[in-house]
């Protein structure tokens, strides 16, 4: 046994260091936490300054036994889970339930896994940090005491199995708010000009207006003039610009990046990089520090160097925006980069390349642009057109990280068009000229990396905290990823060419909604009963205010129970308070209007199981029973008219006749469908239920039916029960009870008798029992 035994998170990780170990060390995995707060209500003791208790995780229990055991046999244990509050937190865990004393526990930290940090922890040992220990209990604790006193009144007053947290509702807040914002968004119009003329060289030169007009009609004026208009160059004018490298990665940064260039969700990204970590090839990738060590900077001198040449090096210090980012820490960067190929695995290469990137520009030199501005003037008016031309100079830190056009906060660095040569006074040859039709956009949807990138500008969660949070609010079923199509909208173009002008009527499809976040209605009915009872655990600021008290306990400044004792005594007399809200007042419900046919009220509500419109209430004194119907995929109650909503009981529709029978079109619990007799047959996402008609009916049943005809090969009239079927792995025999593939020596299946087919099912071997895989 050997004398030193090192504990860390996972085993991959365990796998990497005992590499860089000697025989005097034994490296074994926690598998992460090994003990959390007990189940119930009876985790916390208030009374007793909320004294927790623990228990070992549920399936646990023979790790620890294990690492109990391999403790107990070892002179020295070191405990080398992660360097934040989390790991800490596991490293006082591990000590608790193994029973460690102090003489013979030493914490050990390090943020890349490499040969040189591991052994320069183990040179540099120290005691577990128990103020980083109170400050993850106090949010552990928090988190549960919101959380388990808030779901229960959320079941009560709206629905069961709802849940609240103390940073997932902000989140959801956020969502539900920038949809609300979407809705209620009033799109404005103008009249964007756009001219070309043909150059002597035969190039074509593209100029825009300085100004957009706010009519159709001004923009048509504008036209007017310009019919006999001469253009010429009125100036040029050369302006030196420089743009500068981006930091390197933090974790949200690295999030947001990854979502834009390679498509990664948050948690994906995470997921990579965590391995990527545990192998050794990048730095601890859960940080808010821009830093970058003195050794690092030095590697990626002599990368840079080598690559490109010493007048693309420019040392850098970056300045971390947050107020709370340990700047001890580093941010997320390779650990040697002269490695560009860290992985097998695509998705990891091309993470770690874009980390790699990111790293290497951000100690790299400006990169140099000339912008040219050529100022159009037009004899008939004072309005000028402006043509914009660059020429990169010198690429910097574009040779090793060019951002894109997609980069939502930044200019895009790719090269603009060059303009070609031009002087003061020339006369252009006009080709033609556009007005087009522009509209204004609402507020974006959130994407997962988007909604990260506002909470850390709040300062909302932690690096180690953006992840769940954007994970729970999904598992929840508050926020649904989703893409959508977009919608047609008409737009007006005006083309003055050959001194005539043209109006068309022109159809556009915008709006296209790409892996957006968009919040469900039961997150509306949730969000506005926190928000009206809730505030302090809804409101930005206090949320905010939080993640600082909990960074003052991580520094020793505030003590942790009293912390939560001021936040329980203004938060648990409002549980207490909003008991008594009855839950009519609270459940929404609206009134669309009337049902022209019955003159019955029309109502959208959340039932027992979601959103639905209801046809009929008790003040209407209706001898009919009250109709039911399920919004569709992409309809809210917020949003639902009173047309849409009586589309809604137009289902089952009879849309014609298939051998005399009825097509009734209906919607049930699989979906969309059309039933004819006794048989069913499911309607894709192409075709609308409410729409579809006979013709397309019938092509789907006979669509059905073709595939049925091409899948059976033989019956047996004597024996129904047994089929010889073609299915998605080949020829097989169905009965009631099993199906069992036909032998591969057996050539032509139609040959085979009854008997035949017994006795294969006879000597079928049957599959092993043992776990259920997905």
């Amino acid at each position: 046994m050997a004398k030193n035994l090192v504990i860390v998170e996972s085993p991959a990780k365990a796998k990497t260091i005992e590499t860089y170990l000697g025989s005097g060390y034994q490296v074994a995995s926690s598998n992460g936490h090994i003990r959390d707060l007990i189940k119930g209500n009876h985790a916390i003791n208030v009374e007793k300054g909320f004294l927790p208790t623990y228990e070992i995780t549920p399936g646990k229990e023979r790790v620890v036994q294990h690492l109990k055991k391999l403790a107990h046999a070892s002179d020295c244990v070191y405990l080398a889970s992660d360097d934040d509050r989390e790991g800490e937190s596991i490293s006082w865990h591990l000590k608790e339930a193994l029973e460690l004393t102090d003489n013979k526990v030493q914490r050990i930290v390090f943020r890349e896994i490499t040969k040189a940090a591991v052994l320069n922890a183990l040179k540099q040992p120290r005691t577990i940090d128990l103020d980083l220990v109170d400050s993850q209990q106090a949010r552990r604790v928090l988190d549960r005491l919101v959380g388990y006193d808030l779901s229960p009144l959320l079941w009560k007053k709206i629905k069961p199995g709802l849940s609240a947290g103390r940073v997932q509702s902000v989140a959801v807040r956020m969502v539900v708010e920038r949809e609300r914002a979407i809705d209620h968004f009033v799109v404005t119009t103008s009249f964007a000009v756009s001219a070309f003329f043909i150059l002597p060289t035969g190039q074509l030169l593209k100029a825009d207006g300085a100004e957009k007009f706010k009519t159709e009609q001004d923009a048509l004026d504008f036209l007017e003039k310009c019919k006999d208009a001469t253009f010429s160059i009125k100036s040029l004018d050369k302006k030196d610009l420089k743009r500068s490298p981006s930091a390197p990665f933090i974790t949200s940064t690295l999030q947001q990046e990854a979502s834009r260039k390679l498509g990664y969700s948050v948690s994906r990204t995470m997921m990579l990089a965590q391995q990527l970590y545990e192998t050794g090839k990048i730095s601890y990738m859960r940080t808010d520090s821009m830093h970058l060590s003195e050794e690092a900077v030095r590697h990626i001198n002599k990368e840079v160097t080598e690559a490109y040449g010493i007048d693309y090096f420019h040392a850098r210090n970056y300045k971390t925006k947050s107020s709370t980012a340990q700047e001890a820490h580093e941010a997320i960067r390779s650990t040697d980069f002269s490695i560009r190929v860290a992985s097998s695995n695509r998705d990891e290469q091309r993470l770690y390349e874009l980390i790699w990137r990111r790293a290497m520009a951000s100690q790299m030199a400006d990169a140099r642009i000339e912008k040219t501005v050529a100022t159009i003037q037009i004899s008939t008016t004072d309005q000028v057109l402006l043509a914009t031309g660059e020429v990169l100079q010198f690429e910097g830190f574009l040779k090793a990280y060019a951002r894109t056009k997609d980069d939502e906060d930044e200019a895009s660095d790719s090269e603009a068009e060059l303009l070609p040569p031009l002087h003061v006074g020339q006369v252009l040859s006009f080709e033609k000229m556009l007005a087009r039709q522009r509209f204004t956009n609402p507020p974006a949807r959130y994407t997962e990396a988007t909604l990260v990138r506002d909470l850390e500008e709040k300062e909302i969660g932690r690096p180690s905290t953006y992840a769940p949070i954007i994970s729970t609010i999904q598992k929840r079923g508050y926020i649904k990823l989703a893409s959508r199509e977009g919608f047609p909208r008409a737009y007006t173009l005006c083309t003055l060419q050959n001194k005539q002008i043209q109006t068309q009527q022109l159809t556009e499809v915008v709006r296209a909604e790409k892996q957006k976040l968009f919040p469900t209605d039961i997150a509306a009915v949730v969000n506005d009963f926190l928000v009206k009872h809730f505030s302090d655990v809804t409101d930005y600021n206090f949320t905010a205010q939080v993640e600082k008290e909990l960074d003052k306990i991580a520094q020793g400044s505030k003590i942790w129970n009293q912390m939560l004792a001021e936040f329980y005594s203004g938060f648990y007399p409002k549980i207490q308070t909003t008991a008594d809200v009855n839950r009519s007042a609270v459940n929404y419900t609206r009134c669309l209007g009337k049902d022209p046919a019955t003159n019955a009220s029309l109502v959208v509500r959340l039932g027992k199981y979601g959103p639905l419109v209801q046809l009929g209430i008790e003040a209407d004194e209706r001898q009919e029973a009250p109709r039911f119907a399920e919004l569709r995929e992409n309809q809210r109650m917020e949003t639902i008219t009173l047309e849409e909503a009586l589309n809604l009981f137009k289902l089952p529709r009879e849309v014609g006749t298939l051998e005399e029978i009825p097509l009734l079109v209906n919607i049930g619990r699989f979906g969309p469908y059309i039933k004819h007799g006794a048989h069913f047959y499911s309607i894709g996402k192409e075709d609308d239920p409410f729409t579809i008609g006979e013709t397309r009916s019938v092509e789907i049943i006979e669509a059905k039916r073709k595939a049925d005809a091409e899948k059976l090969i033989k019956i047996f009239p004597e024996n129904p029960e047994i089929q010889i079927l073609n299915g998605r792995w080949g020829v097989y025999i169905k009965t009631d009870k099993k199906n069992i593939r036909i032998p591969k020596d057996i050539t032509d299946p139609k040959l085979l008798s009854l008997e035949e087919c017994l006795q294969i099912l006879e000597h079928a071997v049957q599959p092993k029992k043992g776990k259920k895989h997905k």
